[in-house]
């Protein structure tokens, strides 16, 4: 909100201005130009009044002090100020197009990884060294029986857990094996490569926990959206249970669980997801607003899983997928389920990643240089405007008539009343 209050602007023609909308009409002697810089050093956010929608009073507004300077000087100061700032901008604009491009080469090599096109195919370089592979099928149905054993594990636990061990192999028929997935209208994938849902790679998927979470709570870490980074989990912004009773350990984080955000109100967030590479010092949670699926084979899996995870067609079928309901995007467990991921060879997975982690590193670097210089530029555009407003950035003439004699010219003519100066907040 303090953005808004800081926005400036100088009509160009006669206009009618809103109720929400304050404006100043300059006395003559004080250029329009020169008021709009002197007012783009003020931030007028602490001015405001502690409300829901924060409001500017036009009284604070009069309050502000604006040094003046003789007529001559202010257009001397104006063009030095747009001169140095149409360069500024040129190399802002250099940036930003520097900036896109950084990111359009993301999405081409996400692209590439997930169309099989990074690295050599598992399949191309059998076939060069005249050796056997396994095919992603293969790996597929592994992970298949994996994920049967896993749910079995962790349905004989809980039984056991509640003291109540079964009698017979009866319960095991509860399993329910995921369909495979139609693929009859996806791209074709590289030989050797299989489509493969996010249920068939998890052995279980489930919500976190609804559990009161605070800075100061005594219990232990929950998870949160901004604990979801970039497809990384950013431990720096902990938040803790009231207590620990609510929480069962057998919903702690793992290596290998991906995190993804199933609820914001923010569409580019909706979906974002974030692997648990490594284990924690204490047990993590996660709170309700994220969904955690338990990849069937763990970080092998996993790490694909993560890496291809913000491609464009994935982020696309997310952004399809996802409810709307009062002003929330919502992305369900069982809509997650059904994703369908490009899976390759084992042995082309760790190829395909390292090759993007690679290359990511990389724009990783450049775009921070990037953002360093934009911001740097701002910083570089306000000290423009403080040296022109300490009288620095151009020589003073001593012929100039001084602003002490233009300032009691104005004041002269409020006194008389001569002419009317509305304003509005």
């Amino acid at each position: 909100m303090s953005t808004l209050l800081n926005q400036r602007a100088i009509l160009g023609k006669d206009s009618y201005i809103v109720s929400h909308v304050g404006y100043a009409i300059p006395y003559d002697g004080v250029l329009s130009h020169w008021l709009y810089w002197a007012l783009k050093l003020i931030d007028f956010g602490p001015l405001t009044q502690a409300t829901t929608l924060p409001s500017l009073q036009l009284s604070k507004v009069k309050e502000v002090g604006i040094r003046l300077a003789p007529v001559s000087e202010q257009h001397r100061i104006v063009a030095e100020i747009e001169k140095h700032f149409t360069r500024l901008e040129a190399a802002v604009e250099v940036l930003k197009r520097a900036r896109a491009n950084l990111r359009r080469y993301r999405a081409s090599v996400l692209k590439a990884a997930c169309e099989g096109r990074l690295v050599p195919t598992e399949a191309q370089l059998a076939r060069a060294e005249g050796r056997d592979y396994e095919p992603a099928d293969k790996l597929l149905a592994r992970i298949l029986k994996e994920r049967h054993a896993r749910w079995e594990a962790d349905q004989l636990a809980k039984m056991q857990g509640a003291r109540k061990p079964p009698k017979d192999d009866k319960w095991k028929a509860k399993y329910k094996e995921p369909a495979a997935p139609d693929t009859s209208n996806l791209p074709r994938l590289p030989e050797g490569w299989v489509w493969a849902s996010l249920e068939q790679l998890s052995w279980t998927g489930s919500y976190g926990t609804s559990e009161k979470c605070d800075y100061g709570f005594p219990g232990l870490p929950v998870l949160r959206i901004p604990n979801i980074e970039q497809g990384r989990v950013d431990v720096n912004d902990l938040k803790f249970a009231s207590t620990q009773s609510g929480l069962d350990e057998s919903d702690a984080l793992c290596p290998g669980d991906f995190l993804v955000i199933r609820t914001n109100g923010s569409r580019g967030l909706i979906g974002r997801g974030a692997l648990v590479q490594h284990a924690f010092d204490r047990s993590h949670f996660y709170a309700s607003y994220l969904i955690r699926f338990r990849v069937s084979d763990g970080l092998k899996t996993g790490r694909w899983i993560g890496t291809i995870w913000d491609c464009d067609a994935i982020r696309t079928w997310i952004e399809r997928e996802a409810a709307t309901s009062a002003g929330q995007y919502n992305i369900s467990l069982s809509k997650l389920n059904r994703l369908l991921l490009p899976l390759p060879a084992e042995r082309e997975q760790g190829r395909i990643v390292t090759e993007v982690e690679r290359r990511l590193s990389v724009i990783d670097e450049l775009e921070a240089v990037v953002e360093a210089n934009l911001k740097r530029a701002e910083r570089l555009r306000q000290a423009i405007l403080k040296r022109a407003f300490e009288g620095k950035l151009v020589p003073q003439d001593p012929n100039d008539e001084p602003a002490s004699v233009l300032l009691e010219r104005i004041r002269a003519e409020r006194r008389g009343g001569s002419q009317t100066r509305p304003g509005s907040t």
